[in-house]
This record gives C-alpha cells, structure tokens and sequence, in this order.
C-alpha cells in the first residue's frame, strides 16, 4: 500500500515539475519574441553574414548548416534556462514582471451611467 502511494506522489511531482518548465519554455519564448526583437534582429543580421562567409566553404549546406546552429542555440538557452529556473523553485507567477501570468480574481466592471455626475450626490429624502 505504502509503495502505491509513494509512487503517486513522486508521478504528481514530476508532473508539476514537467508543468513548471514548460510554462517556462512558453514564457521565455514569448519574452523573447516580443521583449527581445531587437536581438533577433542582429542574431539575423550575424547569421545572414556567416552564411556569407561560409558559402565559398560550404557551397550547398551554408544556410542549413547557420541557421540551424542559431535557432538549435536559442532553443538549448531556453530549454536550460527553464529548467535552472524549475529548479531553484521560482514559479512564473511569482515574478513581478511576467504581469500577464498572475491570477486576477474575475470582478465584473462597475457600472457607471452617464448621468451619474449629476445625480449621484442627490438623496432622496
């Protein structure tokens, strides 16, 4: 019974480490789209050049050869990333800056009508 159960926790943790680093792969990407453009950019820029420079070398497999190495590096960043930061026990929804992961309560929007500046302050007597 008890090696049953022991199992099970260990499944639902792996699990939640699972989960926490692939909501970490999804979170850094996205930073890096979207915060980080101008970093492709010149990641674009370097590899248009090294593709440049290695076509007299490797005449058919220059692009293939550059552009797989910069996206596999950029992937390998991400993946160790989100594993050192699953790792050290830090939750994306715990980092002030990633504003769009936290949790909001759901409230409905307060209604306010146009002509409540005017009769607002009015009681009724």
């Amino acid at each position: 019974m008890q090696v049953t159960n022991r199992g099970s926790w260990q499944d639902v943790y792996l699990l939640g480490v699972l989960k926490s680093v692939l909501v970490w792969m999804f979170t850094l990407t996205v930073c890096f789209l979207v915060v980080g453009f101008p970093v492709v950019v010149i990641l674009m820029t370097v590899g248009v050049l090294a593709a440049m420079v290695l076509q007299s070398v490797f005449p058919a497999s220059a692009l293939i050869l550059v552009s797989s190495g910069m996206l596999g590096v950029t992937l390998c960043v991400i993946f160790v990333s989100s594993i050192v930061l699953t790792l050290r026990g830090i939750h994306p929804s715990e980092v002030k800056w990633l504003g769009w992961l936290q949790e909001r309560e759901k409230t409905s929007p307060k209604t306010v009508y146009a002509s409540c500046p005017l009769t607002c302050s009015i009681e009724r007597g």
